[in-house]
């Protein structure tokens, strides 16, 4: 089941959820950020340093009828117009998140496969064979495709790390299903290799699993927290930086239990809103970093600015 993370939720199981702390410093650019370029962007988060890595981005038409399910024509149009965007097309970003905790170096998602995330890591300063862990927030092949190139592991030396729902659901598909048969010949062969976290877990010390499902079986997301900062990769919680933070009840053709994933949507995006806490959202506009406000009976994406500049 999806965690509530109301306030209320947050503040009675503290020992749980780490969401309960005190609103942390705003992003910050440090001496341990490093990347700055067009598909890597470090900044500091205590004493991590945090690097968003763009794997790729392309257009999609169908925007409405991929994020528009349940609204009328007019208030589809009405919220894009008020945000400046097409209606029509949407602009997809893929982006896996590179964590440096000092002791580890943890990868979130891997990505198409195309070759972006190890240009983007190269652009880090980081080989794959340098990546220590791999965490995956759930198996759809934008998030998968890359733990293998040309059917070696990509990341030889890593551990890896997912929920065990999501596993089990796809790995128990029958031949045939295309995300099925993804895990099978990607993800199957490192099982040796995979630990699987539960809600409230750690993956490493100040990374903690929160489950968010609905998106999939098992969307997990990922609270941070480094030297009473804290920031929260929300995978794909929200699919697009408008529409799905306007009108969380708009409903997402890639998300598989509808009605999960709007609570989910409003669960974390509530607790970051209330709590001025960080985000990065994979499909976000790159560097996918920003923070949640209200607004109205929705949210607002606000993306980072001057904030990740040192």
């Amino acid at each position: 089941m999806t965690i509530k993370l109301t306030r209320r939720a947050a503040l009675g199981t503290a020992a749980a959820l780490p969401f309960a702390a005190a609103a942390a410093p705003v992003l910050a650019a440090g001496a341990e950020a490093k990347a700055n370029s067009t598909i890597a962007k470090s900044f500091a988060l205590g004493d991590f340093t945090v690097t968003t890595l763009l794997d790729g981005s392309l257009p999609r038409d169908g925007a409405q009828e991929i994020f528009g399910g349940g609204a009328s024509d007019e208030d589809f149009a009405k919220v894009s117009a008020d945000n400046f965007i097409s209606p029509d097309v949407a602009q997809f970003f893929f982006t896996p998140t590179l964590v440096n905790t000092g002791s580890e170096l943890v990868l979130f998602d891997t990505g198409l496969g195309q070759g972006g995330i190890q240009a983007a890591l190269a652009d880090a300063g980081v080989t794959p064979d340098q990546i220590s862990v791999v965490v995956i927030t759930h198996m759809h092949p934008d998030h998968i495709g890359g733990m293998t190139t040309n059917d070696a592991p990509t990341f030889p030396n890593a551990r890896y790390v997912t929920s065990s729902p999501e596993y089990d659901f796809w790995a128990a598909q029958d031949a045939g299903n295309r995300v099925g048969d993804l895990v099978a010949a990607k993800v199957t062969p490192l099982a040796e290799k995979m630990t699987f976290v539960e809600n409230g877990g750690d993956v490493s010390s100040g990374i903690t699993a929160v489950a968010a499902y609905g998106h999939t079986p098992g969307h997990t997301v990922y609270h941070l927290e480094s030297n009473g900062q804290r920031l929260v990769l929300t995978a794909d919680l929200a699919n697009h930086y408008v529409w799905s933070f306007a009108h969380p009840e708009w409903e997402v053709r890639f998300d598989m239990d509808k009605a999960a994933a709007t609570a989910s949507r409003r669960d974390v995006l509530g607790m970051l809103a209330a709590d001025k806490v960080p985000m990065i959202g994979y499909h976000m506009p790159f560097p996918a970093a920003g923070f949640v406000e209200p607004r109205g009976d929705g949210f607002r994406f606000v993306p980072v600015s001057y904030q990740m500049m040192g």
